[in-house]
């Protein structure tokens, strides 16, 4: 997942004010304690161990890290007795595009008062979309055009007037409402603030190329993890036109380079601020600059991977459980080690996803309803797994009851809390509530909205079609320790591990916190499992229409 963010979300926490009392009293009845007892912590540590292992290479689509990983939960879900997903197979194929983008070293921006060299790396970062073995930006005018956005139901509209076709724009990360609180939804990221979006609006309007000013606070990581990101290849769906509408070049630069970009050009200082402003208007920098890429490119399929336990009662009716089982492979050395190893970012959430499995097999009484869990390739890459399976399901999304989605968990061992993204979403937070008060646990808000972690996981595609989704985090308010020694925790992943060949299943040391939350979310599971309602989306969501349509 791209979401440092997540552990700045979980820094800090709110009361929850008290959910409907018939979530909980209904909930009480639903428990199945056989099947909470099934998930321990000695075979979670088997599987992230095997997972994060280095055999398994970072569990990068298309190399051997794919297919050891696919197979090993193909070998899990088949010894538990699970059925597979996908007709006779566990295997949902997806195709896809690797690559390998090389842009020159130097990135040159002339004006009439000069030029500015940004070096790659250091403070530029540049890729294509496009399926060409070269593509160039060839002196390509600068515009500034504030956030990148086009927002009729906030009236907004950062292209208004403006014809970008053979220019590159450049634009802030975020939305308005992380400056100004009455704009948007304030300080709740909207998809709007999505660095993907403005990447899709520059296509739309024509750009010939699209750069992001990076800021640390707005975007919620550092430059470190642009970087990390973007020196890799990437991986992308495989489209018919081969991407050709998109831009030619996509990328970011350091928020150093864009000032002095700005103060070239002869632009005040107060320009960024002013982009914050309804009725502001895009700036011609009347700089230009030029690109060359070099592409390396693989054409494939990778895999989600899906298995079934079919309901007693509704088999036709599913709830299910998502976590991604891929990470980034082997990259940049950093301390002398370049296998990126991913044990909390997600082998945990794969691993927590065999727990359930085996949970649910040793129930006392089985689901009314059938459960299905889904390991997505691709998270780390943009959703490509998640947005593949959205378009192509296996179950009817009108049929689907909610997906429960799990990616990077326990990183402050067993807490008081649990974190739930993009509260105020859906009834499946009523659910969560009543299955954390069992456990004599709160649930919290996302104390950081302005990240957006709602639009970041694999849980995010399924909203997106309708499908109530629920994505936590793991709470920091440790049952010993307390909430600074968890904030302690969280803050030295963040620095160390995140994103990091650093990321082993050495480092994590208690895994109690990840077992207690799986339970809490096999509880809710279950209880889905055995009611004939479908839980709903909460008035204001903009998911709801999706869901009433896919209904009808």
């Amino acid at each position: 997942m791209n979401k440092t963010v997540l552990f700045l979300a979980i820094a800090g926490s709110c009361l929850m004010a008290c959910n409907s009392a018939d979530h909980q009293n209904t909930a009480a009845a639903d428990t199945d304690s056989v099947g909470i007892k099934a998930i321990n912590d000695t075979s979670f540590a088997r599987h992230i161990s095997v997972l994060a292992s280095d055999d398994f290479q970072g569990r990068k689509p298309f190399t051997v890290g794919e297919t050891r990983s696919i197979n090993y939960l193909k070998e899990e879900f088949s010894k538990l007795g699970l059925k597979p997903g996908n007709g006779d197979t566990y295997f949902q194929k997806v195709p896809m595009v690797e690559i390998k983008s090389v842009p020159e070293s130097k990135m040159i921006f002339k004006g009439a008062n000069g030029s500015v060299t940004a070096t790659y790396l250091e403070n530029f970062v540049a890729a294509t979309r496009r399926v060409q073995p070269v593509v160039n930006l060839a002196n390509s005018p600068l515009v500034f055009a504030g956030y990148g956005i086009v927002a009729p139901e906030y009236n907004w509209n950062d292209y208004a007037g403006l014809d970008v076709k053979g220019k590159t724009v450049v634009v802030m990360v975020n939305d308005p409402g992380f400056a100004d609180s009455t704009l948007f939804k304030g300080k709740s990221m909207t998809y709007y603030g999505r660095w993907t979006y403005k990447f899709e609006e520059a296509a739309r309007q024509g750009a010939a190329g699209i750069l992001i000013i990076h800021d640390t606070a707005p975007a919620a990581y550092p430059w470190s993890v642009v970087r990390s990101g973007w020196s890799k290849s990437k991986l992308q769906s495989e489209e018919k036109d081969n991407n050709m509408s998109r831009a030619i070049v996509e990328g970011w630069i350091s928020s150093d380079m864009a000032k002095q970009l700005f103060q070239l050009s002869g632009q005040p200082a107060s320009l960024l601020a002013d982009a914050g402003k309804k009725g502001f208007k895009a700036v011609d920098l009347k700089l230009s600059t030029s690109l060359a890429i070099n592409n390396k490119i693989k054409k494939s399929v990778s895999n989600n991977v899906i298995a079934v336990i079919p309901g007693t009662k509704r088999p036709d009716e599913c709830v299910i459980y998502s976590a991604h089982w891929d990470h980034l492979g082997v990259g940049e050395v950093v301390k002398g080690d370049s296998i990126y190893n991913g044990a909390v970012d997600n082998a945990t959430g794969v691993a927590a996803l065999l727990e359930l499995a085996a949970a649910f097999q040793q129930s006392a009484v089985k689901p009314e309803r059938s459960i299905v869990f889904i390991s997505f390739t691709g998270e780390e890459q943009g959703l490509i797994g998640s947005e593949y399976y959205a378009g192509n399901p296996v179950f009817p999304v009108q049929k689907t009851v909610a997906d429960i989605n799990m990616d990077m968990m326990g990183l402050a061992g067993k807490t008081k809390d649990i974190v739930v993204y993009g509260y105020g979403q859906s009834e499946l937070e009523d659910y969560a509530e009543a299955s954390a008060k069992k456990q004599g646990r709160i649930i919290v808000k996302d104390p950081v909205p302005s990240s957006g972690l709602y639009y970041r996981s694999d849980h995010f595609n399924f909203a997106k079609v309708g499908v109530p989704s629920l994505f936590t985090g793991s709470g920091v308010d440790n049952v010993t320790h307390g909430r600074e020694w968890g904030l302690k925790q969280v803050a030295e992943y963040t620095k160390s591990r995140y994103h990091a060949p650093q990321d082993n299943f050495d480092a994590i040391a208690d895994r109690s916190g990840i077992v207690e939350d799986v339970r809490l979310l096999f509880d809710m599971g279950y209880r889905l499992s055995k009611e004939t309602t479908f839980p709903k989306w909460k008035k204001g969501s903009e998911f709801m229409a999706a869901r009433e349509k896919s209904l009808k």
